[in-house]
């Protein structure tokens, strides 16, 4: 009998996932393929033959992801700017259509020496420690209410400062109180919020559904409760001059930059797009 080549299995890999309607199932077949076999996706030995044990864990994680598990839990991995961020069951996924929206607030940060950031709902902490990975010279606060959120947002800090990263100070706390980091009312460069903004009621892909928290997904009935308190929080958090960009739905950059010209505080409204060229954040600095 032929031995099956770690290709044939994920050409096998690949139709059970699009069968199940995973819409990267190439892709996803083969990060799961480097996660059991400890390499990259580039060093995969297509031409192999997997051992029994490799082959069992990797078919049991391809269906693990054929009930749309996200592919980043079942590596335990998701990266943003360059940073390893561990994740699990009870945290968000951080996704790369924040990449734009991280270059972005580190722009407004070029030039700026010693700057102060701060992450709303950090979930996994990925933004905040994206943004001290970047400026080491920065100051950056995290904050999250959900206790498991938090407990992942931890162990990342924890890991990204032994590997010699700035320490981002994580704090437990709510973004719609009013009275949320009043202490730097007013001194803060960069605002970087990726806050809940589904409407209620929504039915996500099962990937976030059935797996992800609804507490970092859902945001009251039109979608903003969380959205207006980041954007009152950013009216006396920023400093003159500082930058805030807010992470929304596709469909949301319109009413978002609404809310901020209401405020009469912000100049330069604007809206930036994700990979995919859809509406993905909007940014104001503050007059």
């Amino acid at each position: 009998m032929t031995a099956t080549t770690l290709g044939v299995v994920l050409t096998e890999a690949e139709k059970t996932l699009t069968d199940a309607g995973a819409w990267l199932p190439r892709e996803d077949a083969e990060q799961l393929a480097a996660h059991v076999m400890g390499c990259t996706v580039a060093q995969l030995p297509l031409d192999a033959v997997p051992g029994a044990e490799d082959l069992a864990r990797l078919r049991d994680l391809v269906a693990q992801r054929a009930d749309r598990v996200p592919v980043e839990y079942l590596t335990g991995r998701a990266v943003l700017g360059g940073v390893e961020i561990a994740v699990g069951p009870g945290v968000f996924v951080p996704r790369k259509h924040t990449e734009p929206l991280l270059a972005w607030g580190l722009d407004v940060l070029h030039g700026v020496s010693r700057p102060l950031a701060v992450d709303l709902c950090t979930g996994s902490a990925a933004i905040a420690l994206a943004v001290a990975h970047a400026r080491p010279d920065s100051t950056v606060h995290a904050i999250e209410l959900d206790p498991v959120a938090l407990s992942w947002a931890r162990r990342n800090v924890a890991r990204q400062a032994e590997l010699g990263d700035t320490p981002v100070a994580l704090h437990a706390g709510d973004v719609t109180d009013p009275a949320m980091f009043a202490e730097l009312d007013g001194t803060v460069d960069l605002l970087l919020p990726n806050p809940p903004f589904v409407v209620d009621g929504v039915v996500l892909p099962p990937e976030w559904q059935e797996h992800q928290p609804w507490s970092a997904l859902f945001g009251g009935q039109d979608g903003l409760v969380v959205i207006r308190a980041v954007v009152a929080a950013a009216v006396r958090l920023l400093r003159r001059g500082g930058g805030v960009a807010i992470e929304h739905d596709d469909e949301q950059a319109e009413v978002i930059m609404s809310l901020l010209r209401e405020q009469d505080a912000f100049t330069d409204i604007s809206y930036g797009v994700d990979h995919w060229g859809t509406p993905r954040y909007t940014t104001a600095r503050r007059k």
